[in-house]
């Protein structure tokens, strides 16, 4: 698999493949293409894959590129609609080549389409969906959900889902296809749940109104003594009046749903846990079912028992990142290499990475990490 490197969703892409097991080259551009030159060893998106060094806006480079794209099963790229064309390694081009290509590619508003040719980031995606509408405290704005609801979510995610598929087919046909992932039509996608409560006259919408976006007092953020946080999600009968029993307090369970009584409730749940810390909170609420978690810092994330027993999160020389996911019965994923370093190209052809005689690297000793 080649990797046209950039920002954004399409490493993320190959370092989820890599995960997987695919054999990932990075082609990197001279002068870098990320935020780490001269610390490759932290940039986690390109683990596990290999690296070379091409400028594809020289003839020769473009030359290499396509007798790599003749032994390749997939080509990933996150440029503007056109740029790989421009270059002369865009689908046509490149399929040329190799009929069976599956040609993934990720791009903020699509390829095509009115905005196409306009510049944006994540943010503007997530907002033109009404994703980030949906997000915040109903008297303030809308709060920003990192770059994970459209970069990687309805970006990144749903290329790998969509290369697998096409993947599939051109095993099937022996003839690969163009994958078009746009973050707005993949954040759109995973509103799926959200539009179907709101035409059933069950999600209102406005912030903070509903019984998934902290509109509840039994799915919400409290603060705790030390000034650190619980989060809650009691929304069955069973769990709400586990948690009411946790807190110390003596409510009609069968009114859990009268929002007359929501803000008086939230007062006195509040008012709980605020009488304890966080770590107090943990321990009483150990082994039970009120669905009470306490809300962890990144680094602190990574001392939590559960993800530590689990392995969530390794260290690869000494860089603490996620584990592969997900997990498989019969075989185990695991990092293969930390993130090489650019290779330049020596020469035109396939063999400057040490194809085999069908076309694949060879993969050198993985690394150790561990939890």
């Amino acid at each position: 698999m080649l990797e046209l490197a950039g920002l954004g969703p399409a490493p993320f892409v190959g370092m989820f493949l890599a995960d997987l097991g695919a054999e990932v080259v990075r082609v990197d551009r001279p002068g870098g293409s990320g935020f780490f030159a001269g610390s490759e060893h932290i940039d986690i998106m390109n683990r596990g894959k290999q690296s070379l060094l091409l400028d594809l806006k020289q003839p020769d480079a473009v030359a290499v590129l396509l007798d790599m794209v003749q032994h390749a099963d997939v080509l990933i790229e996150g440029y503007r609609p056109g740029v790989a064309e421009k270059l002369g390694v865009g689908p046509e081009a490149c399929r040329a080549r190799n009929p069976k290509l599956v040609y993934g590619r990720v791009t903020g508003w699509g390829q095509d389409d009115p905005l196409a040719q306009t510049a944006g980031h994540d943010i503007d995606y997530v907002a033109l969906t009404g994703a980030l509408h949906a997000i915040g405290p109903a008297g303030g704005r809308p709060q920003i959900p990192l770059n994970l609801l459209g970069d990687f979510g309805g970006g990144g995610v749903y290329l790998v889902i969509g290369v697998l598929a096409a993947l599939r087919d051109a095993d099937r046909t022996g003839v690969g296809q163009v994958v078009d992932a746009a973050i707005v039509d993949g954040v759109s996608h995973l509103l799926s749940a959200t539009h179907m409560m709101m035409a059933a006259g069950a999600w209102a919408d406005r912030r903070e109104s509903n019984m998934l976006d902290g509109g509840t007092p039994y799915y919400s953020v409290y603060e705790t003594a030390d000034g650190r946080h619980m989060a809650v999600g009691a929304l069955e009968p069973k769990f709400y009046t586990e948690l009411l029993a946790g807190l110390g307090l003596d409510e009609p369970t069968h009114l859990q749903h009268d929002q007359s009584r929501w803000p008086e409730l939230r007062t006195k749940m509040a008012a709980a846990f605020k009488t304890r810390t966080q770590a107090e909170w943990v321990a009483h609420f150990a082994d039970s079912d009120a669905c009470a978690a306490p809300i962890e810092t990144l680094a602190g994330a990574a001392k939590n028992p559960h993800l530590r027993a689990r392995g969530s999160l390794i260290e690869v020389d000494g860089v603490l990142q996620s584990a592969p996911a997900p997990r498989f019965s019969k075989e185990q994923t695991h990092v293969s290499w930390p993130p090489p370093g650019p290779r330049p190209a020596l020469a035109r052809g396939a063999n400057e990475l040490g194809h085999n005689q069908r076309g694949r690297p060879h993969r050198p000793r993985s690394c150790h990490h561990g939890s």
